[in-house]
């Protein structure tokens, strides 16, 4: 495992930080080569080659003491910083810094309008382990920034961030880009902190694999699903003599009168994965209209309902590899659940799938073989309403622990829990993928993976859920956000395959 992917707690990083100390490591040596790798990181930056002038905000804490030394070191290098230090009393490590700072000469402000000429702000007033809302006169220094025009870098989690829930405290700062030191934390997976991180990127300080070890020593381990991971766990390359039933078969139930491109889109992101058979259960009315878009498919007209809806299913369900179930059924299509879920074969349910089942969650349990649960947070809401979906990862590990189900909460960082503890976020996405149709890519895309491909059903899902991010962003960056639809995100999802994903933004990983 490469430990630069794990996602840890406040608890998770101190007591390793304490394992480091422990062992010998001076807490100011520590403190040193995590400022100065920071600073080569800053000076790195393309927007620094233009900075003449730059402001450090310096809490009592380690963090200040970070920011100070990140200050020294750009000082020495001919940059002129002021200092605003609002607390009255330091750490000793953060205050011997300070002493320093002063011996140097640098000047110091008695607000943060006092910063409004420099050309970058450096944000040290608190790093990681805040619990306290900021308020009183901090709060409204952070104010004050936030209405500023300057670019802001904070060390390790804007000030203002809690550590595990990403939850604003109070007040925080909106950064422009955001150093994680060591070890990623959780609030860069936690959407409700997105809109004030900015850019990030996660700085290697060498900490000893057996000091994380000794702490993170019960496996699983919550982790970021990278490229590695994705390339990892693709049914690539086939064997030289291979033939289509032995690359999968899946069988997509979708589509109404209503929401007859349901049934296309999904049978698109299906076709993408190069699965070896599809089928596709449709009203009897849609057989033409999903017969000309997917040709290959072996698409099934079932009886339907006076509205349009799916009936009946006239498939024996055990000849599938996978099943996916529920986009543009409508409620309508409520008789065919029970055989559904009492298929012996792996089973995908979103969108009017999720609806019919409701809250009777406990009915998956019954099920012998694996199901993915694929909501956004409105369908988590009505799924599970006793759970809070804002902490992505406590929610879905007990939304897959209570159904015996993966869950796959979608969104911009979507997260994907087993029942066993296993964990993965999807690090990158793209706000293009907010509309309507989308999700019914990921579904096929995940159907017709989870049938061609071995391996845990986490695992599948976690590729599947990358898979469509990394097209989604493929899509951005050639057509804008705005020219992320359904159809040609899932023509893109092949070429994803071929090249690289999407280089990301200076400073960013």
């Amino acid at each position: 495992m490469n430990s630069q992917n794990f996602i840890i707690t406040a608890a998770q990083m101190t007591a390793i930080e304490s394992q480091v100390f422990a062992a010998g490591m001076p807490v100011a040596a520590l403190m040193e080569k995590a400022a100065m790798t920071l600073t080569n990181a800053i000076l790195a930056l393309e927007i620094t080659s233009a900075v003449k002038t730059v402001g450090v905000l310096v809490g009592p804490g380690h963090n200040g003491g970070d920011a100070l030394v990140v200050a020294r070191e750009l000082a020495l290098r001919g940059w002129v910083v002021w200092l605003y230090v609002p607390a009255e009393d330091c750490k000793p490590l953060t205050q011997n810094h300070l002493d320093y700072a002063d011996y140097l000469g640098l000047p110091r402000v008695e607000s943060v309008a006092g910063l409004a000429d420099c050309d970058l702000i450096i944000d040290g007033l608190f790093g990681f382990g805040l619990t306290r809302p900021i308020t009183g006169a901090l709060a409204g220094a952070i104010a004050t920034l936030n209405r500023m025009t300057q670019t802001v870098i904070s060390i390790d989690l804007p000030s203002g961030i809690h550590t595990d829930t990403g939850a604003v405290l109070g007040d925080a700062i909106r950064a422009d880009y955001t150093f994680c030191l060591g070890l990623w934390k959780r609030a860069f997976f936690q959407e409700q902190a997105l809109p004030f991180l900015g850019q990030v990127a996660c700085l290697d300080l060498g900490l000893p694999p057996q000091a994380i070890a000794a702490v993170l020593n019960n496996p699983p381990v919550h982790q970021r699903f990278t490229e590695t991971e994705f390339r990892a766990r693709l049914p690539l390359p086939r064997a030289v003599v291979t033939h289509k039933y032995q690359q999968g078969h899946a069988l997509l139930i979708c589509g109404s009168q209503q929401y007859a491109g349901s049934a296309i889109l999904t049978g698109l992101g299906a076709r993408a994965t190069g699965v070896g058979m599809l089928t596709i259960a449709v009203p009897a009315s849609l057989k033409p209209l999903v017969v000309a878009q997917l040709p290959e498919a072996l698409v099934v007209a079932c009886p339907e309902t006076p509205e349009g809806a799916i009936a009946a299913l006239p498939l024996d369900l055990s000849r599938y590899d996978a099943i996916a179930c529920g986009p543009g059924l409508t409620l309508g299509a409520e008789a065919i659940l029970g055989s559904v879920l009492a298929a012996t074969v792996p089973l995908l349910l979103d969108a009017d799938g999720l609806n019919l089942l409701g809250t009777a969650v406990e009915r998956l349990r019954e099920r012998s073989a694996p199901t993915i649960l694929t909501p956004h947070v409105g369908e988590f809401r009505r799924l599970f309403p006793d759970l809070d979906p804002s902490d992505r990862f406590v929610a879905t590990l007990a939304a897959a622990a209570q159904t015996g189900a993966i869950v796959l909460l979608k969104g911009a960082r979507t997260a994907i829990a087993s029942p066993d503890g296993n964990f993965w976020v999807i690090p990158e996405s793209t706000p293009g993928l907010a509309r309507g149709g989308s999700g019914d890519v990921l579904t096929g895309l995940l159907a017709g993976l989870w049938a061609g491909a071995s391996g845990p059903a986490v695992d599948v899902a976690a590729a599947a859920a990358f898979w469509h991010a990394a097209a989604g962003q493929r899509a951005a960056a050639a057509y804008t956000e705005l020219g992320v639809d359904p159809l040609r995100l899932a023509a893109t999802l092949g070429a994803c395959l071929a090249g690289s994903e999407p280089t990301p933004p200076s400073g960013h990983s």
